[in-house]
């Protein structure tokens, strides 16, 4: 493909009008419109991005090659398949789809029509993510927090669907190993959803993941925490910093009367590559489309993050 990749946005709500401003300033694509069931906010839209407002979805599908899909979660399945059926490549907000059926028919689709199918896990591109992924070899504890406060405009899903599907996927792709068996509570506090939820994950290679989520929280809280053989690793994701500490020397200090212990650790902060997560991800998904490199993230591997979150959900609403 020599000519740039040609994007539409279909829909332009709170995520979409994060999408669409990205996606006019790509340097491989271009822009050509975007749809959205509010037809005077789409015009209102096009007219600030200097793009096309299409009528219907089909419209905007037909004259593209790729489609960006921000609607809310149930219509994922019904969009994308029209898009894939169509020969389009798809970027999809997470999570995929409603259920596990629904995502493994959109993989499947775009696998039988050698289509790129990315989904929209933000998180991937994050460039201490990147990096922690050079780091990690065999986690033993993995300590993941994502605490922020509500937001009104997010009805369809609850926090575990929302929030805590983001570390679902870090996670799995940072243990590679099968979940032998989790447990998870939850909690409604401001929607007709769980709105807290705390989950430990049990893997097969003996890793354990201890994974706590809130949209309750009056400030945000984005850690996640390693605990090797070695070393231990901090990953603050609002200002994208690693650092490392490592043990140098410990000893027992002996006195008239008394005992005392002194340990020294080494703290080594790891360099990382500030940029914008969503920009690199839609870079990402141009890049695969011309294929100039490989997705980052298998549809296989998008999958197993939905099948694992649908478990948690059936323990939450057990507990």
């Amino acid at each position: 493909m020599t000519n740039k990749v040609k994007i539409g946005v279909i829909g332009t709500g709170h995520m979409g009008q994060y999408h669409v401003n990205v996606a006019k300033t790509l340097s491989d694509a271009e822009l050509i419109g975007i749809y959205d069931s509010d037809s005077e906010r789409a015009s209102q839209m096009a007219e600030k991005h200097k793009t096309s407002a299409f009528s219907t979805v089909d419209d905007l599908i037909k004259h593209t090659d790729s489609v960006i899909i921000a609607v809310p979660t149930f219509l994922h399945h019904e969009i994308g398949k029209k898009a894939l059926l169509a020969g389009k490549h798809v970027l999809v907000e997470k999570p995929i789809a409603e259920t596990l059926e629904q995502a493994k028919e959109l993989v499947d689709l775009a696998s039988k029509n050698n289509l790129v199918l990315q989904v929209g896990h933000v998180e991937r591109f994050n460039g201490a993510v990147l990096e922690l992924g050079k780091i990690v070899t065999e986690p033993l504890l993995i300590e993941s927090r994502r605490l922020a406060p509500f937001n009104p405009r997010i009805k369809d899903v609850g926090v575990v669907l929302d929030m805590m599907i983001h570390d679902i996927d870090i996670v799995l792709n940072l243990v590679k190993s099968p979940v032998k068996y989790l447990s998870a509570v939850g909690t409604k506090v401001v929607s007709g959803h769980e709105d807290i939820a705390s989950v430990v994950l049990h893997f097969e290679n003996g890793a354990i993941a201890n994974i706590s989520a809130s949209r309750n929280t009056q400030s945000k809280i984005r850690t996640l925490n390693i605990t090797q053989k070695d070393v231990y690793i901090t990953l603050d994701f609002s200002d994208q910093e690693i650092e490392l500490h490592r043990q140098a020397t410990s000893d027992i200090l002996l006195r008239t009367g008394e005992i005392k212990y002194r340990q020294e650790s080494i703290v080594e902060k790891i360099f990382v590559h500030k940029d914008n997560p969503l920009k690199q991800e839609h870079e990402h998904f141009v890049k695969c489309i011309l294929k100039e490199t490989e997705p980052l993230v298998d549809g296989r591997s998008d999958i197993q993050t939905l099948e694992i979150a649908y478990r948690i959900l059936k323990e939450i609403h057990k507990n």
